[in-house]
């Protein structure tokens, strides 16, 4: 197998294992763990080197997710997907095949071979014949794994950043910088939930915050307290609207938005500098 080829594999490779993983560290070490095995094999009587490749990433990616679910176990506070900057033009994967970032909060309900089967339905289109072949089952288990799945995540909805208005991220931020107390409640969801990740290394909130006036606290006097003076950027990280908090030059809070009719319905807070390091 040449390099040129696996070159231009690694991209594909690696967006399996990060949408199934959501690590890109993990992503990272599952592509470079196939990689290896791959080139360790007699290939002579491999037809297909990428379907092979694809099959090898998936099943590894699942392995990993496997390990990373007992992890998060003891991760102080919430665990949340690391977010993927969309715009941005390296990292090596392919932005367009990214899920959403809300999505990605959902599938954390499933296990991970829920979660592969879900995610090679609905977002690349496999059908059930396709799925058992790379996870070497049934076709009937492939639909019962993807009939469970869609019981437990329910129909998400989410929005990309596409349909949210440049304008509503900048009206965001004058309104807290205002105190704006009752224009600030206006922009969320009744049902708002606020979920907020440190990893134990930065100061963030253990439970998820539910509620538009209990929300509307929390992010007015997080606003208040430690990012006046921060320099704010708008952006999109996984498809969907977010802004980035810079203190002194540094990038010390991604804040991810899920938007419907208008309001926000979730506001994702990644503090956590291991899962920011991708966002710079």
């Amino acid at each position: 197998m040449n390099t040129e080829l696996i070159t231009r594999l690694r991209p594909t490779l690696k967006n399996y294992a990060y949408n199934i993983c959501g690590s890109v560290e993990d992503a990272e070490d599952v592509v470079q763990d196939v990689l290896l095995k791959f080139l360790d094999l007699e290939q002579s009587h491999i037809e297909d080197a990428k379907s092979y490749l694809i099959r090898m990433a998936i099943n590894c990616a699942i392995n990993q997710k496997k390990k990373l679910k007992k992890q998060v176990l003891n991760y102080p506070g919430e665990w949340l997907p690391e977010p993927m900057a969309t715009e941005s033009a390296d990292a090596g994967i392919n932005r367009k095949e990214l899920l959403s970032y809300s999505l990605m909060v959902l599938l954390e309900k499933l296990n991970p071979r829920q979660r592969a089967v879900y995610i090679l339905k609905e977002a690349f289109d496999y059908d059930h014949a396709e799925i058992a072949a790379v996870l070497d089952i049934k076709p009937d288990l492939s639909r019962q794994l993807l009939t469970r799945a869609k019981k437990s995540i329910g129909d998400p909805k989410e929005l990309t950043g596409g349909n949210v208005p440049e304008s509503f991220l900048t009206n965001y931020i004058n309104v807290l910088h205002a105190g704006d107390m009752n224009r600030l409640e206006a922009m969320l969801n009744e049902d708002i939930v606020s979920i907020s990740d440190g990893g134990g290394k930065a100061r963030a909130a253990i439970n998820p915050v539910h509620g538009k006036k209990s929300v509307a606290a929390l992010l007015q006097g997080l606003y208040t307290k430690f990012y006046e003076d921060a320099v704010v950027r708008h952006g999109l990280v996984n498809q969907q609207p977010a802004l980035f908090y810079y203190l002194n030059g540094v990038l010390a809070k991604c804040m991810i938005f899920t938007i419907k009719d208008g309001q926000v319905i979730s506001a994702y807070i990644i503090r956590n500098p291991d899962k920011l390091k991708n966002l710079n």
